[in-house]
């Protein structure tokens, strides 16, 4: 069985692996899924994971299959699965039990454990091959009306993880309604992140460096929000133009953007880092400044990555009312299909040398 792997601590070592195909038996208790891949998303992580960032190979493995946004559909399952059935269409959550009590309960997004399971990412392979199984506890079911926005439930999942989190937060306050929201960057979780805000009815601000015209400032502006590109309003006169936000959520990969954001923010507000930096950049912060506007502002910095199952259920929903709602905008997000596994050397070039593709995704299979 095919697969696309890297070499982990080796940069630019992908290359096409063999897998053996996996068995619905390889799961204990009846509770295997075999599905067979129509597609994989690519994005920025499985670029770093190649420059040999981070990364990490099973047990027994030298090299770790790459792709962690799945879309496939479902050709057999164990006696003890109930929720999908041979014939369905299935994504797949990325991060994998440890052995905290967070692990334990559903949540391994929120792992206390420095060590950290993740398919394609970190000690388990992931998805850019012809045939997985999971336990069933990992798949999750998407509806036929939905298979065309395939590969985006795996980002929707973050973004909406991300927007769900401040308002959790948030109940510190008793009543939190916020008006103003920024979202730093209009790559794909950026703009799924515009989306998720707009349905929650926020004035939204979403920031990247291009000038319009793009086709992100028109997926921007389709959803009803505002795109802004910071060569042409800095970052610092926002806030003046059109009020402090009271949520930003930063989705640049950039951490002087990250902590430049810190002073954006509105009184008893919260800035969601999202952001997986690989480098070793040093950014200067006014930190007295900030430490005391965050204080006296009772302001909060929160950090999300990845996400459990409960948030790949409530980032279909929000798929499928944006859906009803901006029809046909999201699935633009879907610029660059890579056509076969065969195909990895084409598919890495377009995450690092195409300055158009929103997102990347290899069509593994039809069906």
């Amino acid at each position: 069985m095919k697969a696309v792997a890297v070499t982990p601590g080796q940069p630019e070592s992908v290359h096409l692996a063999d897998l053996p195909k996996p068995s619905v038996t390889d799961m204990p208790d009846g509770r295997g899924v075999l599905v067979r891949v129509l597609k994989v998303g690519v994005d920025a992580t499985d670029r770093e994971i190649n420059e040999a960032k981070y990364g990490a190979p099973p047990p027994g493995y030298q090299f770790l299959v790459l792709g962690h946004e799945s879309f496939g559909v479902v050709e057999e399952v164990g006696p003890a699965v109930r929720h999908v059935k041979p014939g369905d269409y299935v994504t797949a959550t990325v991060r994998r039990p440890g052995g905290s009590i967070y692990d334990q309960i559903g949540t391994s997004d929120m792992t206390s454990e420095e060590t950290y399971y993740e398919r394609g990412i970190n000690l388990l392979h992931g998805f850019l091959t012809e045939y997985y199984v999971d336990d069933a506890e990992f798949i999750v079911r998407m509806p036929d009306g939905l298979k065309h926005l395939h590969v985006l439930a795996e980002p929707m999942s973050c973004a909406t993880k991300a927007v769900q989190q401040a308002y959790e937060v948030q109940r510190r306050l008793r009543v939190w309604r916020p008006q103003i929201a920024y979202v730093m960057g209009a790559g794909q979780i950026g703009l799924l992140t515009t989306l998720v805000l707009r349905l929650r009815g926020l004035e939204v601000y979403t920031l990247a460096r291009g000038e319009p015209p793009s086709l992100k400032a028109e997926l921007v502006e389709a959803m009803g929000a505002h795109y802004i590109s910071t060569k042409q309003v800095p970052l610092d006169e926002l806030p003046g133009r059109v009020g402090k936000a009271d949520l930003i959520i930063d989705a640049t990969g950039s951490s002087a953007v990250a902590f430049g954001s810190m002073q954006l923010l509105g009184h008893n507000g919260v800035l969601v880092w999202t952001s997986v930096t690989g480098g070793r950049q040093h950014v200067e912060v006014p930190s007295d400044k900030v430490n005391l506007d965050w204080v006296l502002g009772n302001k909060l910095l929160l950090g999300s990555v990845n996400a459990n199952r409960e948030h790949f259920e409530m980032g279909i929903k929000d798929m499928a009312l944006g859906e009803v709602t901006y029809p046909g905008v999201i699935e633009r997000i879907l610029t660059t299909p890579v056509d076969g596994l065969e195909s990895y050397e084409q598919m890495m070039r377009a995450l690092v040398d195409d300055q158009s593709a929103l997102k990347v995704y290899v069509n593994v299979a039809d069906g």
